[in-house]
């Protein structure tokens, strides 16, 4: 990112809306600033939070774009004071991840979406939505090089490659007064290189694809992100942080406590973004550029707020659209939103980190009121 990406909502803009990344020019410079900025945090370690943790052995689904806060976290060992043990299995596919955690075998997902959790509670997963990742995911809307993009209109008539239940997409043509299922011919391909592909064979006009594909995309002398779904929905809630009830229920101490960790690394990502790009490279296993493809793009912005009200936003809006079970009317999806655990965890990280950064604790405190209540 050319510009200057203050916090958490990146600073300034926090108040306006939300997070990013941070400042890169504020980013640590040397050694010695990074390891006084980790020291001077530990010290504030509350170790009620230990003593209280159910469970120490979590099982946390991780894509392809990883999930920036939980590597700050696991980096500066403040999972390690928690005296947690966190296993990270890879499922570059959502379907895969909602199986996994529908059938117990993760315990936490964050970056799959907001659209397919809530079309699995509509189905009759007991699930709740406790906080988020990204807020504004960096989504390309990818055409050929040299497409001119008008705006989400310009999807009227054409064939593009993405699902329909994209409620950022679908809910922004009906504000328009369109009707996004017959005006738009939505075409489903097995992964998103298929759909890229598509584009590039001229099979499709427009596709819809990951965050973690950015780099796929500016690596091909053919194709173009055109926009992306933050220009069309600003802040709609890209992926959100989903476990069971029954989870929940039996650990909430524990998600109170990662959830209060998550809050630090966010703070300490507002001011060390190019430290951050760097630990990514490494915790994904893959090139700086690939991170750099998405996180130097101000359309990444992220957070851990649960975003209550985009959420109720989308569960319209795919009820409108129909891509919900017919079982969703019996269903009041504030049942499945629990802001308790995110807003505990903010008050608590306040007072005990506060001082470090007020201004971003300020911020962060504004956008949960005005998102949630």
């Amino acid at each position: 990112m050319k510009k200057r990406i203050v916090s958490i909502l990146l600073v300034a803009a926090m108040s306006v809306s939300l997070f990013a990344c941070g400042s890169k020019e504020s980013s640590s410079s040397s050694d010695d600033s990074k390891k006084d900025s980790s020291a001077s945090t530990s010290t504030h370690m509350n170790a009620s939070d230990a003593d209280g943790i159910e469970d120490k052995d979590i099982t946390w689904a991780k894509d392809n774009s990883g999930n920036t806060f939980l590597a700050i976290a696991e980096d500066k060992g403040w999972i390690d004071d928690l005296g947690i043990k966190i296993d990270e299995p890879n499922f570059d596919e959502t379907n895969a991840a909602l199986t996994a955690l529908a059938g117990g075998q993760v315990d936490i997902i964050s970056n799959y979406g907001t659209n397919a959790p809530l079309q699995e509670i509509a189905s009759g997963e007991d699930w709740l939505i406790i906080g988020g990742y990204m807020a504004q995911g960096c989504m390309p809307i990818v055409a050929k090089k040299g497409t001119k993009w008008n705006g989400v209109e310009d999807f009227i008539g054409k064939k593009v490659a993405a699902d329909p239940s994209l409620y950022s997409v679908t809910g922004a043509l009906l504000d328009k007064g369109y009707d996004p299922l017959t005006q738009v011919e939505w075409k489903s391909y097995p992964t998103s290189s298929d759909q890229l592909a598509a584009v590039v064979k001229g099979e499709v006009d427009y596709a819809v694809v990951g965050t973690s594909r950015n780099y796929e995309v500016q690596q091909n002398p053919e194709l173009e992100a055109v926009a992306y779904q933050s220009d069309v929905m600003p802040w709609y809630s890209c992926c959100r942080m989903v476990v069971s009830r029954e989870y929940a229920e039996k650990n909430p101490n524990t998600i109170k406590a990662i959830l209060k960790t998550l809050i630090r690394a966010q703070e300490y990502y507002t001011t060390h973004h190019d430290e951050c790009e760097e630990l990514m490279k490494d915790y994904m296993g893959v090139d700086l550029d690939y991170v750099k493809a998405y996180m130097d793009n101000d359309h990444f912005q992220i957070s851990n707020d649960p975003l209550k009200h985009e959420v109720m936003k989308g569960w319209e809006i795919l009820g409108k659209t129909g891509f919900l079970d017919e079982n969703a009317k019996n269903i009041n999806i504030e049942d499945h939103i629990d802001t308790s655990f995110y807003e505990e965890a903010l008050n608590e990280a306040t007072e005990e980190y506060g001082d470090e950064n007020p201004e971003f604790y300020s911020n962060l405190k504004s956008f949960y009121e005005e998102h949630n209540k």
